[in-house]
Formats: C-alpha cells, sequence, structure tokens
C-alpha cells in the first residue's frame, strides 16, 4: 500500500440516495446508524470525511451502502456508530459490522430473492449481481472499526483524516435485478384516495390487509428522498382483538419479532434523557418534552372522571415547523365507553411496511398500560377496547414493494378466508336461502 505525501481531495460519487448524505472530501465514510448525521458532521471539516449518512435497516440499506463504497474506491476508512437503543434493537450498524468481519454466504433473501446473505446474527443481504471477489476486495481494502459516542466516532474520523491514502480500486458499479423505481406494482385498481378503513382481530392480520389495500389502490408518487412511494390518505386501521401477551404468527412474517417490540415499547413508554444527535423518542415526548408528564396526566383524567372526552396526549411541538425530525406521531385519544377503554392514535406520516406493526404493538402496550393503572390505582376495572389507528400518509417504500407482494401472494387471501367463515356484520347480517323455487332473504 502507497501512502500520498501531498494532501489530496477526493470527490464522492454516490450511485444511490444522493440526497440523504453529508459530503467531504476525505477518505473515511461515517455511518451514523439512527443519530442524526448533522450532529456528527458539524464536528469535522469537509476535508476530514468522505461521507457521512444514517442507515436504519439492514436488510434495506446495506446493499445500496456497499455500492456506494464499490463507487468510491477512495474511501479507505469506515467508521460505523452504535450510540443508541434504536441502533442496538435494529441491528443494522452490527450487521454491517459482521458484513467486514464475517463476510458473507449465498442465500435468499425474506422475499425469496437469490442473494449475499451476511455473516450475522441480524439479517442483512447484499445484491447477487456483486462478485463474491469485489465483496472479498472492499473487506480487505477499507478499515472498519465502531464508536459508541459521537465524540469517540468524531476522534476516531479526525485521526484518520491526517493520512492519505492511493484508492485501492476504479469506481465500480454493477447491475441492479430489482431497481423497480415507480414500478413493481400490481396495476391499480379503482378506489378512493382517501378514508380507507381496514379492521382486524390482530395486529398482524390488520397489518396484511392494509399491505393489501396500498398496493392495490394506492398512488405512487416522488418521496423527496431519492424514491417513490405507494400512498392512501387518511387510512383508518382497527385493531380489536390484539391478546395481552401479543399475537406473532409462526412463521413469523412481521418485519418486527417479539424480542425487537419488547425494546421498543420502552420508547413509548419511558422517559429518555435530550442526547445530542438523536432526534426524539416516543416516550420522551409523552413523559417530559412539556414539561408535564402526559401519560400520568390522561390516567389522573379518566380516575377522575371516566367519562371525559379529554384524555388527549400530544407529541407535536409548534416548533417542529422549524426544523427536521418532526415526530411521525403526533396525536392520542383515550376514550371509555361501556366500559371499554380504547385508544385512537394520529400519525401524519406512517411507513406502513416497515414501521406500523412496532407502532401498534407499542401503543397497545400503551393502552394497556394505562388500563392497568386506572384499575390499580382508580379501582377501576376496564375492558381492553380496540386499537384505532389514523395514518394521514400511509405509504409503502419501492424499496419494500417485493416483501409487500410476497406478504400479499403468501398470506391474505388465507386471511380473508378465514374471515368469511367467522364474519359477522355488527350493522345487521342477512341470510338468503333458496326453498323450492323462491328466493328467501331473512
Amino acid at each position: 500500500m502507497t501512502a500520498i505525501s501531498k494532501p489530496t481531495e477526493f470527490q464522492y460519487k454516490p450511485l444511490h440516495k444522493p440526497n440523504q448524505l453529508i459530503y467531504g472530501t476525505g477518505q473515511t465514510a461515517v455511518i451514523t446508524g439512527w443519530t442524526i448525521k448533522d450532529a456528527i458532521a458539524k464536528k469535522l471539516n469537509p476535508s476530514e470525511f468522505a461521507v457521512v449518512g444514517q442507515l436504519y435497516s439492514p436488510t434495506r440499506g446495506i446493499s445500496l451502502l456497499i455500492r456506494n463504497l464499490l463507487a468510491n474506491p477512495h474511501v479507505r476508512y469506515l467508521v460505523i456508530l452504535n450510540a443508541t437503543k434504536e441502533d442496538r434493537n435494529a441491528g443494522s450498524g452490527t450487521c454491517l459490522l459482521d458484513f467486514f468481519r464475517h463476510g458473507v454466504e449465498e442465500g435468499t433473501s425474506d422475499t425469496g430473492r437469490h442473494c449475499w446473505v451476511i455473516r450475522s446474527s441480524i439479517k442483512g443481504y447484499i445484491d447477487i449481481e456483486i462478485p463474491l471477489l469485489t465483496l472479498e476486495q472492499l473487506r480487505r481494502e477499507v478499515s472498519v472499526v465502531e464508536a459508541d459516542s459521537i465524540t469517540q466516532a468524531v476522534s476516531l474520523v479526525k485521526s484518520y483524516g491526517s493520512k492519505t491514502q492511493e484508492p485501492w480500486g476504479t469506481p465500480l458499479e454493477f447491475t441492479m435485478a430489482n431497481d423497480v423505481g415507480a414500478s413493481g406494482c400490481a396495476p391499480l385498481k379503482p378506489g378512493p384516495r382517501y378514508g380507507h378503513r381496514i379492521e382486524g382481530r390482530t395486529i398482524a392480520e390488520t397489518w396484511v390487509k392494509i399491505i393489501h389495500r396500498i398496493k392495490t389502490t394506492g398512488t405512487i408518487r416522488p418521496t423527496g428522498y431519492d424514491g417513490y412511494w405507494q400512498e392512501l390518505i387518511d387510512l383508518i386501521a382497527v385493531v380489536t382483538e390484539e391478546p395481552p401477551e401479543f399475537y406473532f404468527p409462526q412463521p413469523n412474517y412481521l418485519p418486527c419479532d417479539r424480542d425487537f417490540i419488547q425494546e421498543y415499547i420502552h420508547q413509548i413508554l419511558d422517559d429518555a434523557p435530550v442526547v445530542e444527535g438523536v432526534k426524539y423518542t416516543y416516550g420522551q415526548r409523552l413523559r417530559s418534552w412539556f414539561k408535564r408528564d402526559q401519560i400520568e396526566q390522561v390516567i389522573t383524567k379518566l380516575i377522575g372522571e371516566i367519562d371525559a372526552a379529554s384524555a388527549v396526549m400530544s407529541l407535536w411541538d409548534v416548533k417542529d415547523h422549524e426544523k427536521g425530525g418532526s415526530p411521525c406521531l403526533n396525536h392520542i385519544w383515550l376514550r371509555v365507553v361501556d366500559n371499554e377503554l380504547s385508544l385512537t392514535a394520529t400519525l401524519r406520516s406512517n411507513d406502513m411496511f416497515s414501521a406500523w406493526a412496532a407502532n401498534a404493538f407499542g401503543l397497545r402496550a400503551l393502552q394497556q398500560y394505562i388500563r392497568d393503572q386506572i384499575g390499580k390505582r382508580g379501582g377501576i376495572q376496564l375492558k381492553m377496547g380496540p386499537l384505532i389507528t389514523v395514518s394521514q400518509s400511509a405509504h409503502i417504500y419501492d424499496d419494500c414493494y417485493d416483501y409487500a407482494n410476497r406478504i400479499i401472494k403468501n398470506h391474505y387471501q388465507k386471511i380473508i378466508n378465514s374471515e368469511q367463515k367467522q364474519y359477522a356484520d355488527p350493522i345487521g347480517n342477512f341470510l338468503i336461502e333458496t326453498e323450492n323455487t323462491n328466493i328467501i332473504v331473512k
């Protein structure tokens, strides 16, 4: 390896997601996970880094990240920040580290697509179109290190910034077999764009029906984030019978599992300190953001006035208009009718494929917690009513189209067939029979 004695400026040219990255002229790529990328970039001189970007999902993001690195062989160092609970829960940074530590093996993705599977306890995939020898070369030529804080990450980047090395090769670009863009959708069926209503017994069943509805009737439009999504406006989902211990289908086809949800629930129920680079948690917004514990307020309100229609929690801060990263969950309302506690949540923007199920489990846990506390403190024993979500922008991103289509193919009709066997219209049923040559309607 030959070092360059003269300081050199490089230009990072991504092939994918260019508008979601911060660029410099150095040789270190910084992966910030769930930490806001600006929190690190603002502490660095552009000459000290090549690019700074976030990585949320190991199944959706790592392959594009690898493609960008291959197109920019001047990147010789990679700093991966694993600093938050969200990082540990999602596992994207860990999976990326495992790629460089342990490599890949040939296999199939969750959607049945032929791909390279990262040798990791966290699911992660890389497109099979990239040759194995190329991936092995990337692993050899890029030095990778993990940081557990912003301070450590900045220190590492600065230390690498004093070094300059030759690019390890020439820029490489490979075809993408599944580059669907605005396509990847079955022919759309006519239907309203606004105000759909979907009901299911469990979160899992409801989620499959949501995915089917959006994929068959949603409008395809640009996202503003280097891609497309398919969207319905004001989609109402009603979950009627989610069990207290939560239902996960076997095998689990949801984009989250029980372990993930157990950690995620804390992000909704528990307060969290303000941490640089971390936007917020829902629990932080509910417990302390407005100098009030709104969960406690709602419990006290309903104990004192069980018929109150003002058991409201708000997560929207008017200052959110002035900055990015505002919360998707904006408003929660609880209501007791006939000794039954329902919870309605309004989400301004909702990734229905990747996030809705986790949101729903977390909100159901909040609903259970409030019901239990009302019983414990006020002696009022309530039944669990439905969980209702109002997703104002209910969308599926284009990089999830394959996954969504597979879910619909494998599970939608089974759920519908099961429902038809036990369907009872709460507003009224008609029984149609034939008697001799007559049709009898009861």
